[in-house]
């Protein structure tokens, strides 16, 4: 499937601010069943420095600086990518829970995509005693590592509540975790803790997801959003596997990869410093629309 995706973001700050340095992270990276065929990034005003780089982990990283007096913020983010379902190698080995955490254990790697990277407590995850008792309960050794980590995806989509209104980006997983309600960001967090509680390596997955209207209903241009899932590594021969505990689904054909990060912090679409400011205003408006379905990704 090819789609076109367009992002835009804009923040008002009041008073204005000045000296001002953002990191943006909306460019997808490329990924297994992913191409990018075209990307722009517009910011107005426009920066009087602007330098690309690649992330700490598997991110593209635009950095700009506004040195002028800033009292509105606007980043347009557009791009059309091929995205092609995932087929899982059946002829790959099973492996259980405990023999990819001793597999993971075994990598002497430590690059972006090292499961080493991910195995352990991060800025946002830190091992929350509740969760990995829970995790225990649904992660057993001796479980299909992949099997057992979808069905406590689907565990979180039934058992969990979506709502916007009952957590902030800030939120600490435990107090998600606590409440049962949150939105993709928090039901990746509790997944990411729990597979980490049982010593699997699960990293943060920032990307787009294509909606669908109501029955009935004509399609909003810009009610899409940005989403969160989670890309769990199952062994040395199966490798990232992503699964959304939002849908309780694998990630798929509908799925479209910006980057991964330990948690959402590393990964955030927008953050920076500046001097001066009161207060700030975010808007976003994000649309994924379907353009070839003859297209597929190789």
């Amino acid at each position: 499937m090819r789609y076109r995706v367009s992002h835009i973001i804009r923040v008002d700050y009041n008073p204005p601010v000045r000296l001002a340095h953002f990191n943006l992270r909306l460019m997808p990276i490329a990924w297994p069943g992913q191409i990018l065929q075209d990307y722009r990034l517009a910011v107005d005003p426009l920066p009087d420095v602007r330098e690309e780089r690649v992330g700490a982990y598997p991110f593209n990283l635009t950095r700009i600086e506004i040195l002028k007096p800033l009292a509105s913020l606007e980043i347009r983010s557009t791009f059309i990518a091929d995205v092609s379902e995932a087929e899982l190698d059946l002829l790959a080995p099973h492996m259980s829970v405990a023999e990819v955490a001793r597999a993971a254990l075994a990598v002497t790697d430590v690059g972006p995509l090292s499961p080493v990277t991910y195995l352990f407590p991060s800025r946002l995850l830190p091992m929350v005693p509740g969760i990995a008792a829970w995790a225990r309960e649904h992660l057993p050794a001796e479980a299909d590592c992949l099997g057992a980590a979808l069905a406590l995806a689907r565990h979180i989509q039934a058992s969990f509540h979506y709502d916007t209104k009952a957590t902030e980006a800030d939120t600490p997983v435990a107090e998600a975790f606590a409440i049962r309600r949150g939105v993709c960001q928090d039901f990746a967090h509790i997944l990411i803790v729990a597979l980490r509680a049982a010593g699997l390596p699960a990293a943060y997955v920032s990307g787009y997801l294509r909606t669908y209207p109501p029955p009935g209903q004509a399609r909003l241009v810009g009610a899409d959003a940005m989403h969160a899932w989670v890309a769990l590594w199952c062994g040395p021969l199966r490798g990232w596997v992503g699964i959304d505990p939002t849908n309780g689904v694998l990630a798929n054909g509908d799925h479209l990869v910006v980057g991964l990060g330990r948690d959402y912090s590393d990964i955030s679409p927008i953050d920076g410093v500046f001097v001066g400011g009161h207060s700030q205003k975010t808007f976003n408006s994000v649309d994924v629309s379907p353009i070839d379905a003859r297209v597929t990704a190789g």
